[in-house]
């Protein structure tokens, strides 16, 4: 599998996820399964299947999140050029209709957080600006309709 870009932010974000998993959740659930079968027949016992979905989960998330933590590729923001929109860059777009500015830095999917101003270069908007250059225009179809920007800063 090729390497995965990801920022040191959304790395560490995931390596956190995987050690509360692994030293907090897996036990506290193992010992949840433990109480659950102390009670009796399992065969109608709601918290015991209730724990043992969540095992499910927790054994799932686990090994996705060591599958994507092995294939990452850290890119640090302050190595990349400031030419050019692509991945790790924080952009400032224009919206051409209303003047109104909006910042966004590009991140993976596992990483993006529109509150928080980090948008995934796979979702409709990042895939418009990725590649482009200071004062090119973006254009894309929301579901609010069509937007359109300019790209008047890569910081």
């Amino acid at each position: 599998m090729k390497q995965v870009p990801i920022t040191r932010r959304g790395y560490d974000a995931l390596r956190e996820e995987l050690v509360n998993l692994k030293k907090v959740e897996r036990p506290r659930n193992i010992q949840a399964i433990e109480d659950a079968r102390a009670h009796g027949d399992l065969s109608e016992n709601a918290e015991y299947e209730a724990a043992k979905e969540r095992q499910g989960y927790i054994e799932g998330r686990i090994s996705e999140l060591q599958y994507k933590l092995s294939n990452v590729d850290i890119i640090d923001p302050k190595d990349i050029p400031k030419d050019k929109a692509v991945f790790g860059a924080t952009v400032v777009l224009e919206n051409i209709d209303s003047g109104e500015e909006v910042t966004y830095q590009l991140v993976g999917p596992d990483e993006s957080d529109i509150k928080e101003g980090r948008i995934s270069v796979t979702s409709p908007l990042g895939q418009a600006i990725v590649g482009k250059n200071l004062g090119e225009e973006i254009a894309i179809t929301a579901p609010g309709g069509k937007r359109q920007y300019e790209l008047v800063g890569i910081l």
